[in-house]
């Protein structure tokens, strides 16, 4: 090799690279990030700032202690809980109803879904519950004449008009969640299994939905955790959830601060707890994933 060439050849990636002994003497210099510092001391003040406030503030602490685990908080978790699944729970065999039929090749079906999804997607949840609540204004009685009847306003309690509520709207949201997973998986299973006499229906359920589970867990996990938050604006038709039941406290103590305090720590715990819920998940539904994607790194280069 001739010394022009050896010099062309250092620094190209060609594998024939050594070492320039002119540059032995220079000096390696760090880059200095200042910024990140500047940003880092501004972000420590801050925070010392806020936590000088809230140590010092007109806050009684003791009183947070001793409704920490107050007997309305307790409850009030309890509600906020079992809404929190229930009202998921409905949503996402909504949404797996709804995203099959907003995919169907029949009109009918697909009409249907299309102006469920606009609807509930497109007005206020709060109205969604208000509306709920006061369905004996539009239909004062539920049932059948002559068999068995019975007043909407004994029917639809807080909790029922929160279920509706908060479990059909989700579904909504669900159904697009669910399509976009469908979408995902290659057409060409689909096309597998029909040629092999599978019907639409166990194709779903046994080949797409199970590879479209890595794409709908995210976005489905991230709607739980806001389920988890969204149950406080049933506060507004009574529903006796975390907050409600803090608000009810601090209209009779005046520790407004002190309870608001109490109700966010329970809503991180809750949240904490599903976030890590959410990652094991995550996890277990990418294995098979992950292992193709090991298999086509591991595989030699064509010509290797």
């Amino acid at each position: 090799m001739s010394s022009a060439a050896a010099e062309a050849a250092i620094g190209s990636g060609t594998g024939t690279e050594r070492f320039d002994p002119s540059i032995a003497h220079l000096t390696h210099v760090p880059r200095r990030h200042y910024g990140r510092w500047i940003a880092s001391l501004l972000i420590v003040l801050a925070f010392a700032y806020v936590g000088k406030a809230f140590a010092e503030g007109q806050i009684d602490w003791k009183v947070v202690g001793q409704f920490f685990t107050a007997q309305a908080i307790m409850e009030g978790l309890v509600n906020t809980i079992i809404m929190t699944f229930c009202a998921m729970a409905l949503g996402i065999v909504l949404g797996i109803l709804f995203a099959v039929m907003v995919m169907s090749p029949n009109p009918v079906l697909k009409g249907v879904a299309v102006f469920y999804i606009w609807f509930f997607r497109g007005t206020p949840l709060i109205l969604q519950l208000l509306i709920w609540f006061n369905l004996a204004l539009v239909f004062p009685r539920i049932g059948i004449p002559g068999l068995f009847e019975a007043r909407m306003v004994d029917v639809m309690t807080p909790f029922v008009a929160t279920l509706l509520g908060l479990g059909i709207n989700q579904g909504a949201y669900t159904a697009e969640v669910v399509r976009s997973g469908i979408l995902s998986v290659d057409t060409g299973q689909t096309e597998a299994a029909k040629s092999i006499g599978m019907t639409r229906l166990t194709t779903l359920r046994r080949i797409v939905l199970p590879q479209a589970m890595r794409v709908i867990i995210p976005p489905v996990g991230n709607e739980v955790i806001s389920m988890v938050k969204l149950t406080s604006i049933a506060s507004v038709i009574g529903f006796a959830e975390v907050l409600r039941n803090a608000q009810t406290i601090y209209y009779a103590n005046a520790r407004v601060i002190e309870l608001l305090i109490v109700a966010a720590a329970w809503y991180l715990m809750i949240v904490t707890v599903l976030s890590v819920g959410q990652h094991f998940l995550e996890r277990y539904f990418a294995k098979g994933h992950n292992r193709r994607r090991a298999r086509v790194a591991a595989r030699p280069a064509v010509g290797a």
